[in-house]
């Protein structure tokens, strides 16, 4: 049975996206979808010393522009905000040292597109979290359908019989059309483990870039020890 899950490619993504990758043969970066105001494509949430804060990226985009056309904005010095921010709540961080200067080299490239550096830092975590996959991305698929029928049309297209979905799945899915072509629709459950953070008391749900701070090379004997 050959697994496939498809996601956007969203900034310093969460534990759970990793998860959906590492369960799968194959993966798709959902990069033709319209771009979502406030939502993880360019923003996510560090641990700070005081609870959590967001990093967004500032964006220049309109109410149908897709994800892949969608340039940053640098009227604002958000690259040394971003960077400074990182610094100052993960210096203390016991593999911050490790990765830190690698990553900083992406941030000072200055990337034209937020696809591209997405993708770029998506690489790097890869790289560190020694996952390989076969990856995708939608638009090299040239699919026009749009929701359930999109996602359906890449597993056909790839030839998979088994999809994992984001819980979000259940609202949009069509279940029957899926089961109609033999292809096993799954809707991830992943539980969000516990480990050591720089500070006190521990809040789930933070970018990818906590944990591996944290954790180091554990980082992702801990995201697969919470796979259901």
């Amino acid at each position: 049975m050959t697994t496939i899950s498809i996601h956007q490619p969203v900034y310093l993504p969460w534990l759970g996206f990793f998860e959906k990758v590492i369960s799968s043969e194959k993966f798709v970066f959902l990069d033709d979808v319209q771009f979502e105001k406030n939502g993880f494509q360019n923003r996510n949430k560090i641990r700070t010393y005081d609870g959590e804060m967001w990093l967004t990226v500032p964006v220049k985009a309109k109410s149908q522009t897709l994800l892949k056309d969608v340039k940053i904005n640098y009227s604002t010095d958000w690259i040394n905000k971003h960077k400074k921010s990182i610094i100052l709540n993960y210096q203390k961080a016991k593999f911050f040292d490790k990765y830190w200067l690698e990553l900083e080299k992406i941030y000072d490239e200055k990337y034209e597109y937020l696809l591209e550096l997405n993708m770029e830092v998506i690489k790097f975590l890869f790289s560190k979290l020694k996952i390989k996959k076969e990856i995708l991305v939608s638009s090299e698929l040239h699919i026009s359908a749009k929701g359930s029928d999109r996602i359906l049309e890449i597993c056909k297209i790839l030839d998979v019989n088994r999809y994992i979905s984001g819980i979000t799945g259940k609202k949009y899915l069509l279940i029957d059309d899926f089961k109609h072509h033999k292809i096993k629709l799954e809707f991830q459950n992943f539980q969000h483990p516990i480990y050591q953070q720089v500070f006190d008391p521990f809040y789930p749900n933070m970018a990818i870039i906590d944990l591996l701070f944290n954790e180091g090379d554990n980082a992702m004997k801990i995201i697969k020890k919470e796979m259901i």
